[in-house]
């Protein structure tokens, strides 16, 4: 099971050269799920057939995947941080692939606004839609509003935050805190962060849309409803 907990991030296995003996050393790659985060090394040793993983790993393996890119480094040894609700990482991994498809050579506020849509469980995205508000009407106000990208450019695998993208998230963190309320910052939190972004393209796409400050004073009154999932 240990094993299979690993899959989420890509890793890769060594041991110390000069010492055969030295236990085995997995490494998360800077490039894997999540590639902003700083990477770790995890310590395991062999018995016979089997990998026995230490609850450290495990831990680690955890932090990792309930974390998101801040431009706040204090933030990332911190423990009294909450962490990103599941949702919330899997609409920055959609916002990720929304990027690339349309071959940007950045994460903006408009590719985290179609990854909240793309995930499409989380309360701030059942909002967006009973408003109107679609991935495909976000999709083409983005294509409006910044162009198309060169035919032949590619994305890079995890396209870097913009400043603003960057902004939104650590605005949902600031809010989170501020609040006082004990639970996951919750896609709620980062819709409202690029809407809180107002020159950013989120926050036009929204406009374009019909989202305005009331509507987001009405999500901001459940905002931290929404029922967490672990991984």
């Amino acid at each position: 099971m240990s094993t299979h907990s690993l899959s989420l991030v890509p890793i890769s296995c060594h041991r110390n050269p000069n010492d055969p003996a030295s236990p085995l050393l997995l490494s998360l790659h800077p490039n894997g799920l999540f590639s902003s985060l700083i990477g770790q090394k995890l310590s395991i040793r062999s018995s016979h057939s089997r990998l026995v993983v230490s609850t450290r790993c495990r831990s680690t393996v955890a932090t990792v995947l309930l974390s998101l890119p801040t431009a706040k480094p204090e933030r990332t040894s911190s423990e009294k941080v909450p962490k990103w609700s599941a949702r919330a990482i899997k609409s920055f991994s959609m916002a990720e692939l929304e990027a690339r498809k349309l071959k940007y050579p950045n994460t903006g506020t408009e590719a985290l606004l179609m990854g909240i849509l793309v995930e499409g469980t989380s309360l701030a995205a059942k909002f967006l839609r009973a408003n109107g508000i679609t991935l495909f009407k976000v999709r083409e106000e983005t294509v409006n509003l910044l162009g198309k990208s060169d035919l032949y450019f590619f994305s890079p695998e995890h396209p870097p935050l913009t400043e603003p993208a960057q902004r939104a998230l650590d605005w949902a963190v600031d809010e989170k805190i501020k609040s006082g309320e004990e639970g996951e910052i919750t896609t709620s939190h980062l819709l409202l962060g690029i809407w809180a972004e107002e020159e950013s393209a989120g926050h036009k796409i929204l406009a374009t849309l019909g989202f305005n400050d009331d509507k987001a004073k009405e999500l901001a009154k459940s905002i931290n409803k929404e029922t967490d999932l672990s991984f």
